[in-house]
């Protein structure tokens, strides 16, 4: 059996009924997360320019935060983008991909494609994104490693597939359709990882190809577009394209007695790069259990695993032009977070700020064995500071501390309430709390723009 059927087959056999609780919780939670930074991010330079291109055309699903109605795939664009925005996306770390924020908006787009004799469900939507989680962190996992994630962006090429394999299930496309447009979607896999360097934008747009593609995948599908069976896994497939063919087989979708891979999903504390988290976490627990003084540190040393070391912008002293060039180097996220003991948006306004260039130019960054070895499992990082006293204060975590549900929905409920005011924040809210009881989920995509 191919791979793509595989996939396919094992996805559509996944019922409401036999998910575990914890996992349609995790839907529930990441979906709000996903919200509360799209409506944070509704006036940045890259969402105002996606709004601006889908805004021309007229159709009937909804963005987030708006009262336009533009034609599914320019939604899922525009959400996907809106949802990326902050560098505060979910975080499947096996497949260093951000799924949530191609999947949702895929799924809110499609949502208005559905006949309403027959409307999508919220059983129907949590389990599409639990598959739709599963088929990319799945292939992710197998063909994501070190010198991967140097030239492709894991989201760009994880994202349309595990979409389309949820945007498949929420229309209920038959079998070969399914693979059919698990074909296509492996066809449009996008994103190179030049940008660090620069903070360039190509970022936030990836994950907007990403849906975009995967809902148009999944629509020529249903209209009987035939895709290779083969994309994913023959000889000119998408592994084969990426010289990783040999590890078809450690794809393992969906596989009896292993845990959904939506339960690996994490929830970013920092509006950051994945590989900076727990060095914020570390640097502010100096800061405020320890009291340093950053004005007093004569030298910091940080380490932290080689995957963290090696992905592109994370080792980087500047100079710092744009936001997203210090969200992706660890020395920078490091020194603004000694110098202002938080860890907060705020952080990264501070590109000239002189105390923190000073304390980046005396940041050295090494690999940690240990950490490499406990990595993916575990993202740890140790930080050492030497004081102009003669003092070395040193902290270690482990492992990042993920952002626990309260705070999860407590940024929701601002940055919503902020944009929809408090009351339409709590129907929301209350909406995705019983999401597994809507009988239109299309409902829940209106319900998240302006009137």
């Amino acid at each position: 059996m191919t791979l793509s059927r595989e996939i396919a087959r094992n996805a559509r056999s996944v019922s409401f009924d036999r998910l575990p609780l914890e996992a349609v919780a995790k839907v529930k939670v990441a979906f709000l997360d996903l919200l509360s930074c799209a409506y944070e991010s509704l006036d940045l330079p890259p969402s105002l320019q996606a709004m601006n291109i889908a805004s021309r055309g007229q159709g009937c699903a909804g963005l987030i935060g708006s009262s336009l109605r533009v034609p599914p795939a320019e939604a899922a664009f525009v959400n996907a983008v809106l949802s990326h925005g902050l560098v505060r996306e979910d975080m499947h770390t096996g497949s260093v991909s951000h799924l949530g924020v191609v999947i949702f908006p895929t799924l809110l787009a499609l949502s208005h494609r559905v006949s309403h004799r027959k409307p999508a469900s919220g059983r129907d939507f949590i389990c599409s994104a639990i598959c739709g989680y599963e088929t990319g962190a799945a292939v992710g996992r197998a063909v994501m490693d070190r010198e991967t994630v140097r030239r492709f962006r894991p989201t760009g090429i994880t994202g349309p597939l595990g979409a389309a394999i949820a945007g498949s299930l929420l229309l209920g496309l038959t079998e070969d359709a399914t693979v059919s447009a698990l074909g296509l979607a492996a066809n449009t896999t996008v994103g190179l990882n030049e940008w660090p360097g620069s903070g360039a934008d190509e970022m936030f747009f990836h994950v907007g190809f990403a849906a975009r593609n995967a809902v148009t995948s999944v629509e020529l599908a249903k209209l009987g577009a035939y895709a290779s069976e083969t994309a994913l896994d023959g000889e000119a497939g998408l592994f084969a394209a990426l010289g990783r063919r040999e590890r078809v087989s450690e794809v393992k979708a969906f596989a009896p007695g292993r845990p959904l891979e939506i339960l690996s999903v994490y929830h970013k504390p920092a509006p950051a790069c994945n590989y900076a988290q727990t060095a914020c976490q570390v640097a502010r627990s100096l800061a405020v259990e320890d009291a340093v003084d950053a004005r007093e540190i004569e030298a910091v040393t940080v380490k932290a695993s080689a995957a963290a070391l090696g992905y592109p912008g994370c080792n980087a002293k500047g100079p710092f032009e744009r936001i997203l060039q210090a969200k992706m180097s660890i020395q920078y996220c490091v020194a603004a977070t000694l110098v202002r003991g938080a860890i907060e948006e705020a952080n990264y306004r501070l590109l000239k700020d002189p105390e923190v260039l000073r304390l980046i130019g005396v940041t050295t960054l090494e690999e940690g064995p240990d950490f490499t070895r406990a990595y993916p499992g575990a993202q740890g990082t140790e930080i050492s500071v030497r004081l102009r006293d003669g003092r070395t204060l040193q902290r270690r975590m482990d492992d990042l501390v993920p952002a626990t549900v309260p705070e999860i929905q407590a940024r929701f409920r601002t940055a919503c309430g902020r944009v929809l005011g408090v009351a339409v924040a709590d129907k929301i809210e209350a909406a995705v709390d019983g999401l597994e009881d809507m009988q239109d989920v299309s409902v829940l995509g209106t319900l998240l723009g302006l009137p």
